[in-house]
């Protein structure tokens, strides 16, 4: 990549760097880095998921979270979605087309091909250009903003309730960690480790069942605590070392 930089200094022409093909979003701004630093300023990134083994039916998991934070990190930078890798076949293209668009995509790379039973390469995942027109005929067009002012009221009101219940979950996340804290020093004061397995086993299994039966994703409450186990693991470690 930094050959690719190198060769094109002093010529400022429109590249588009796709993401890399394994889950790694430092590698892939440091491309962007590469040819920026090269005088390259028609820089895109192209989004094309990523190959995680996870036997999703999708070719390339995507992992939309990733372009999204690319976004965050870099507002003016244009992404597109590359629907064709993603999802590896032509039957999903029209799907993560909208997905993409829904949010916020600048764009689509979508392949074509005359007669796609023929073609040389991803045969599975081209289409005709006459399903291409139709696929874009029939997408929905969103706008990031509107100029309705009884939405505008309507979203300002909803945001500030989430406003609020996200202070006040930052709060209770501060009160079970200053909990953590004593636990931990309770165990260094009597010599237990760090990590319970069966104390781990047990808050997933009740959190697990609690998001059950409150019609929340599990797999969404499983991915919460893991995070917060990882950060009482963190600090209850840290404690130890500081003794």
């Amino acid at each position: 990549m930094q050959e690719i930089a190198d060769s094109l200094k002093g010529v400022d022409i429109p590249v588009w760097v796709k993401n890399p093909i394994h889950l790694d979003l430092q590698l892939w701004i440091g491309a962007l880095e590469r040819f920026s630093n090269a005088g390259i300023h028609q820089l895109g990134a192209i989004h094309r998921g990523f190959s995680m083994g996870n036997g999703t039916k999708y070719r390339n998991n995507p992992l939309w979270e990733v372009p999204i934070e690319l976004k965050r990190i870099f507002p003016a930078l244009p992404i597109i979605s590359d629907p064709s890798h993603i999802g590896g076949s032509r039957e999903l293209i029209h799907t993560l087309s909208q997905r993409a668009f829904d949010l916020n995509m600048d764009g689509l790379m979508i392949e074509v091909h005359p007669d796609p039973d023929r073609a040389l390469s991803d045969v599975k995942q081209q289409i005709t250009p006459q399903k291409l027109n139709s696929i874009l005929d029939q997408l929905i067009y969103k706008r990031d903003a509107s100029s309705n002012s009884d939405f505008l009221h309507l979203l300002t009101s909803l945001r500030t309730e989430i406003d609020e219940l996200d202070e006040e979950l930052l709060h209770l996340l501060k009160k079970r960690i200053d909990i953590v804290d004593k636990i931990g020093v309770f165990k260094q004061e009597n010599d237990v480790t760090v990590f319970q397995l069966d104390r781990w086993i047990e808050i997933l299994n009740s959190r697990s069942d609690l998001a059950n039966k409150l019609g929340i994703s599990e797999d969404f409450v499983v991915d919460v605590f893991k995070s917060i186990h990882k950060e009482s693991i963190r600090l209850q470690s840290n404690l130890k070392r500081k003794q």
